[in-house]
């Protein structure tokens, strides 16, 4: 039986799970988009299931994933190519509150090669949430063999 992630996040600590399920998810650069009538920000990820592999080592599976962040009031890339078929492997999503009694704060999408999506947001509000089948992966992501 295959389960389905969904998940939310509504400060630093939930966004670390998120972040962490998201590790070495990858990306077409056409397939993450900012809506700012809707204030959205919506990417499509394959992620890896490191969820399958911990339970099942040998077990490697990615899936499709809808990662979204609501309230965004800019949005800032550096070092994206803007080929909507170049491809961003994700490493980490980093959240920074803002200093005092402001819930908002600056979303980070660190990718590979130093490329970074940054959000400005009114206050953390975060999903993930699995959006097909898992299918079998190439092969698992390797830290040790990749320069950082």
């Amino acid at each position: 039986m295959t389960t389905h992630l969904t998940l939310a996040a509504e400060d630093a600590q939930d966004l670390e799970i998120i972040s962490a399920r998201l590790q070495d998810a990858v990306a077409q650069v056409k397939d993450l988009a900012w809506l700012p009538r809707s204030r959205r920000f919506v990417a499509l990820f394959n992620r890896f299931k490191w969820e399958s592999a911990q339970a099942s080592p040998r077990q490697n599976l990615r899936v499709r994933a809808q990662l979204c962040f609501e309230r965004v009031q800019s949005v800032k890339s550096h070092r994206i190519r803007h080929d909507g078929e170049a491809v961003a492997a994700l490493l980490a999503i980093k959240y920074t509150p803002r200093d005092g009694e402001d819930p908002g704060g600056m979303v980070e999408l660190l990718f590979a090669g130093g490329g970074m999506i940054r959000l400005d947001v009114e206050c953390l509000d975060a999903s993930l949430a699995d959006v097909s089948g898992a299918w079998a992966a190439r092969g698992r992501p390797d830290h040790d063999s990749k320069e950082r």
